[in-house]
């Protein structure tokens, strides 16, 4: 950890995550002389964690929440966590979609906040699973009078499906649209990522529809805040080699960044103090139809 006590309250509480995750807890007396800031500033941190529901406070410190590999959150529950880590990703990802390209979204937090990125990147044919995305681009303001159509203006296909507790589509239904369709990019939400697990959500017919939104993607761009590393769900639905690019946020410890790089064609770190490893850009991505 930094001993920089002008870390901003967010970075902080990163760290401390970050820290409890990979010792499976902290003393308040450590993490005070850590990152050199007062007891009490420690103990605010490790409150606002425990509402999220992150960690679990016990005397003199905190542990992480043991969280069942079924437990699926709502979509306002994970909207309300890590939204300024979001945004980076999202505004980074989004710059990945060309315009008048078919672009896909899967559903989630994250996705949700990479479409309002995308709504002024013109002539997109977006197809996605989630009913909060379709949303984004179907309420999207209208153009001013006189002013033309608004230059993102989007073709909108909404699969159909089965609806999960995050508002995304899944099924046999939503298996079978998917399955008719091709994309450039897809841009996918997940609930876990390791080394070991790879991709993984506690939902087994949300890891099939990713599964097929995967096969239908010649790039596919895994949108994942800092929270979700090391966690491993119910279902596995791909290994980290069949991503093209992972953006993440500046929350994600120097350590995971390395080994994740060891399995990553390009690994994007967004934010403040971000660092780069393996970024694909356009010429170098790769391509899945072997161009």
């Amino acid at each position: 950890m930094s001993d920089n006590q002008n870390l901003l309250a967010e970075q902080r509480r990163a760290l401390i995550l970050d820290e409890v995750r990979r010792r499976g807890g902290v003393r308040v007396n450590e993490l005070t002389r850590r990152l050199n800031v007062s007891d009490m500033t420690v103990r605010r941190d490790l409150d606002a964690l425990a509402r999220q529901g992150v960690v679990e406070k016990v005397h003199g410190g905190a542990v992480p929440v043991a969280e069942a590999r079924t437990h699926e959150p709502g979509f306002e529950a994970k909207s309300a966590l890590e939204p300024g880590a979001k945004e980076d990703i999202a505004r980074v990802a989004a710059a990945m979609a060309a315009p008048g390209s078919a672009i896909a979204l899967s559903g989630g937090t994250t996705t949700y906040a990479v479409a309002r990125w995308l709504l002024d990147v013109p002539d997109l044919t977006v197809v996605t699973n989630s009913v909060r995305v379709a949303d984004v681009f179907h309420s999207a303001p209208a153009p001013e009078p006189g002013g033309g159509p608004r230059p993102g203006a989007a073709t909108v296909v909404l699969t159909g499906g089965v609806r999960t507790p995050s508002d995304a589509l899944v099924g046999p239904v939503a298996d079978q649209a998917i399955g008719m369709l091709h994309f450039d990019v897809l841009f996918l939400g997940v609930h876990g990522v390791s080394v070991e697990a790879g991709l993984s959500t506690p939902n087994l017919a949300e890891a099939e529809t990713n599964r097929r939104l995967i096969r239908s993607a010649r790039r596919v761009v895994v949108v994942a805040d800092h929270t979700k590393w090391g966690k491993v769900a119910l279902s596995s639905f791909a290994r980290l080699e069949e991503v093209d690019t992972l953006v993440t946020d500046a929350g994600v410890s120097e350590g995971v960044r390395a080994a994740m790089a060891e399995h990553l064609p390009g690994l994007v770190v967004a934010g403040r103090e971000a660092g780069l490893a393996g970024a694909a850009g356009p010429a170098d991505e790769r391509r899945r139809d072997g161009a």
